[in-house]
């Protein structure tokens, strides 16, 4: 009973390193290299992708804030309106 039981497991051991060798052999030949170069240059295109898309929302959230902070949105005085503030010594005497 014994010697089937180590037969058995022999037998499976060997069946599991085989399919294990074989797959390996299977990814070194210039099909599987081609598909493994292939899969990695499309997630690498994804990623920076995905990047590019971060940027620019950063980006976006940014103009926003610097608009907002600079008054760039706001609304244009009508003509005859505009009234710049007066700099240098000669401010305080108005």
């Amino acid at each position: 009973m014994r010697r089937l039981f180590w037969l058995a497991m022999g037998v499976t051991i060997g069946a599991l390193v085989v399919r294990r060798l074989s797959r390996a052999a299977e990814k070194l030949t210039p099909q599987g290299i081609a598909g493994s170069l292939a899969d990695g240059l499309r997630e690498l295109a994804e990623a920076i992708g995905d990047f590019g898309a971060d940027v620019r929302a950063a980006a976006a959230v940014r103009e926003d804030e610097l608009r907002a902070g600079t008054g760039l949105d706001a609304p244009l005085p009508a003509r005859g309106e505009v009234s710049l503030p007066r700099r240098g010594a000669h401010a305080a005497d108005s």
